[in-house]
């Protein structure tokens, strides 16, 4: 702000004298330095009242954060895990459940690694033990030669002497079903899902995901949301809703890999994968703590859409007892 100088009140000379106090600037050198000024940050940072000051509102801090959270956790339940539940724990392996006779769900099926198919191998495996013979052994002792030098343009008459020792067709099959059944055991080896990576894992999770909450299965044994009033007044009798949905099962062309619990399910698969990674191997990742925070919030919106219109519904209480989610998980302000 420029200082104030004080002035006449009109242009000719007062006879009154001059005020004697003018505004003067203080005189300081460059090299002093200012009266009150900051602290240097350097100096600061260094200080170890200052240090153990900052360290105790931050343990203060944390300690209040956790404390709400348990709360949190106590009331409305772990807003990243939820509830264990049998699928939830069978991610971990992509082994099927055996549900019981009388639950409505859909029932899961084997899955191979490498995206084979189990009667696939079982046939191809039947196919190769007969390949496995060769065909001049399918022809009588006495044809083999003529076989051979038929198509093979090789003259094969002397090649079977009859003093040399052959081993015996038992001996012979024991064998073969010997080779047969180790390479039947290499092959399951190969193809088991123990022995498959995470991605493999993953893929074949999110085939169980759709096939156990896919609107094409569900609606065969799921009654559809209840039908609104006519009118918000109406006192005539509410619309009878039906057991089934075999009407919308008909009309749809193959699997159903958008609705909303169908998402849910995987979106927890990958929620419950990255939170493992994270509790025992990824403490220090933060790209990865980043990504669950993105997957928890895209979940809860997608649980939100589905209350709100499924209306607590048969779908509703199907996909949270299944999946074991609890209120934490879409109610109120999620943060990790």
């Amino acid at each position: 702000m420029p200082p104030r100088i004080p002035i006449a009140p009109c242009l000719r000379a007062s006879k009154a004298p001059f005020p004697s106090t003018q505004f003067t600037l203080p005189f300081r050198p460059f090299s002093a330095t200012a009266q009150g000024a900051a602290p240097n940050k350097k100096q600061q940072s260094r200080d170890p009242y200052i240090l153990a000051e900052k360290q105790r509102k931050k343990a203060s801090n944390l300690s209040r954060r956790a404390d709400l959270e348990a709360v949190r956790v106590a009331s409305l339940g772990d807003p990243v895990r939820g509830n264990s539940t049998p699928f939830v724990e069978s991610f971990a392996t992509a082994t099927p459940l055996q549900w019981e006779a009388g639950k409505k769900i859909a029932q899961d099926k084997r899955h191979l690694n490498y995206a084979f198919d189990s009667e696939a191998v079982n046939t191809q495996l039947e196919k190769s033990r007969k390949v496995a013979v060769p065909l001049d052994e399918l022809q009588p002792k006495d044809n083999q030669a003529a076989f051979r030098s038929k198509y093979l343009g090789i003259d094969y008459s002397n090649a079977f002497p009859s003093e040399e020792p052959q081993a015996s067709q038992e001996d012979i099959d024991a064998q073969r079903a010997k080779d047969h059944d180790r390479a039947t055991e290499a092959i399951k080896r190969i193809t088991a899902l123990e022995n498959s990576s995470s991605k493999d894992r993953m893929r074949v999770n999110k085939a169980r995901c759709v096939s156990t909450f896919g609107r094409h299965n569900t609606d065969k044994i799921l009654p559809p949301r209840a039908p609104p009033l006519a009118a918000p007044n109406a006192k005539g009798p509410h619309p009878v809703r039906p057991k089934t949905n075999l009407a919308e099962t008909a009309k749809r062309i193959g699997a159903d890999t958008g609705s909303a619990e169908v998402q849910i399910a995987i979106l927890t698969a990958k929620i419950k994968t990255l939170a493992d990674f994270l509790e025992t191997r990824g403490k220090g990742d933060k790209h990865n703590k980043r990504n669950l925070r993105l997957l928890v919030h895209r979940r809860q919106k997608m649980l939100q859409y589905l209350r709100r219109k499924e209306r607590g519904g048969p779908r509703w209480q199907h996909c949270i007892e299944t999946l074991g989610l609890t209120e934490g998980t879409w109610r109120g302000e999620i943060s990790l």
